[in-house]
């Protein structure tokens, strides 16, 4: 053992005899003690203790909502429900603004009809009265329906970037509003457009070759070829699909929203990261796919059913009025829970891919004021 108390650092001389003992440490900032460290403005705030298990605040490996650190499926689905239940407004409440205002405009332009016309539906025939006008308003109002579906799509592009943002935050800790998810995406909001109008395009076109490469085999060839064409390629063109989903279609959205990319650049990304993660990824996806559909179904079919039996009770003046109106709450309802999920599993699993491949987490836990 040595002798000299200098030898350890932790030890000091004992007290001379007949000295005061010793007392508290000076205060943080006075002469002799530690220096005094005060905030900065530019200190991120600390994480939100409901994102985290008590006893979890502060641990640099779990900041937020998710683990700073490659993620299992089960991290993934737990970090995602805890996003939305954190963060209601900025995930479940802009996707019901969403689809609550697209749903809107058939719901309004049907009650127009039918105050204004007399519009009638035979629910029991699935048909109108045989009246010129009740035949083109029927056209009209699952018109509009049809219309409103496009203008859901096109507003739940716009939610999903903003969930990606939700995510980003999420997983350092922090809490953005509707408003503050709103205000991360300007600046991009148009590339977001474009990047999903592109990725359309890039599908219908290639789904539009290969029907147009069947009607010519169908009409040029005999018939044992045609079942040939169709044994070899349908699984070839089912796999194609499935590849394109993951390797262009599948990360792009957050790549464009959370990095200093454009469009092009953003379907780049989504390809770098899934490179060598394609099975996992996929079935991440798919299995996501499923979960929502199954979850969007049991969520959405009470209120059909119910529509659809009041559709049978009610007089045949308010029918398609309420037809329509069930339809429309089902569809808010199921768009609720399937888009904020999706989009944040997805948000996810493009952090994921980025602490596998780029020691992402590093970067995060210095956004999260867990490291200097």
């Amino acid at each position: 053992m040595p002798e000299n108390p200098e030898q350890h650092p932790s030890w000091g001389a004992y007290p001379a005899p007949g000295s005061p003992p010793p007392g508290p440490p000076p205060p943080p900032g006075a002469a002799g003690g530690y220096p005094a460290y005060p905030p900065s403005s530019s200190a991120p705030p600390p994480p939100d203790p409901r994102w985290v298990a008590p006893g979890m605040l502060g641990a640099a490996h779990k900041p937020g909502a998710m683990a700073l650190r490659p993620l299992a499926l089960g991290d993934i689905y737990d970090a995602a429900f805890r996003i939305i239940r954190f963060n209601p407004k900025a995930t479940v409440g802009s996707a019901v603004l969403v689809a609550a205002v697209a749903m809107a405009f058939p719901l309004l332009l049907t009650a127009i009809l039918t105050f204004t016309t007399g519009l009638t539906y035979d629910a029991a025939a699935s048909s109108t009265t045989g009246e010129v006008e009740d035949v083109a308003g029927l056209i009209a109002s699952f018109g509009a329906l049809a219309l409103g579906g496009v203008l859901q799509a096109i507003g739940l592009i716009f939610v999903t970037g903003m969930v990606a943002h939700v995510a980003h935050a999420a997983a350092i800790g922090r809490k953005l509003s509707l408003g503050q998810a709103w205000a991360a995406t300007a600046g991009k909001r148009w590339r977001l457009v474009g990047l999903s109008v592109l990725l359309g395009l890039l599908t219908t076109v290639g789904i539009t070759l290969y029907v147009v490469l069947w009607i010519v085999v169908a009409v040029a060839a005999p018939p044992v070829l045609v079942v040939v064409w169709g044994l070899l390629t349908v699984p070839a063109f089912v796999a194609g699909l499935w590849w394109f989903w993951i390797r262009v279609y599948y990360l792009p959205v957050p790549a464009l929203m959370l990095e200093e990319v454009g469009v092009t650049g953003a379907i780049a990304r989504g390809y770098r990261l899934t490179a060598k993660q394609f099975w996992r990824t996929f079935g991440i996806a798919l299995l996501t796919v499923v979960v929502v559909n199954i979850a969007g179904s049991i969520l959405s079919f009470p209120i059909s059913f119910v529509g659809q039996l009041g559709v049978l009770a009610v007089d045949e003046s308010n029918a398609l009025l309420l037809l329509i109106a069930s339809q429309g709450l089902a569809t808010v309802v199921s768009t609720a829970f399937v888009a904020p999920f999706t989009a944040a599993v997805a948000s996810l699993q493009y952090l994921d891919q980025r602490i596998r491949k780029e020691a992402y987490d590093v970067d995060l836990m210095r956004q999260a004021g867990v490291l200097e």
